[in-house]
């Protein structure tokens, strides 16, 4: 999943939850989709965590 950008797998995100929404899947197709929408959250949540954590140091750089 590294291989993803974080606008793809935000993307791929939405698209797995109009999916899920629209309640017409099979439940094991439903289970699949979760399961990689819970896999892309996690990596999005990562994602934006060390963009956060970049920031701050780029902050604590620009104050010294």
């Amino acid at each position: 999943m590294s291989e993803l950008t974080y606008e793809e797998a935000l993307k791929r995100l939405q698209e797995i939850v109009k999916a899920l929404e629209s309640g017409g899947l099979p439940l094991e197709n439903s289970v699949k989709l979760f399961e990689e929408g819970a896999k892309l959250a996690k990596f999005c949540e990562d994602a934006l965590k060390n963009a956060e954590q970049k920031i701050i140091s780029l902050e604590d750089i620009n104050e010294d």
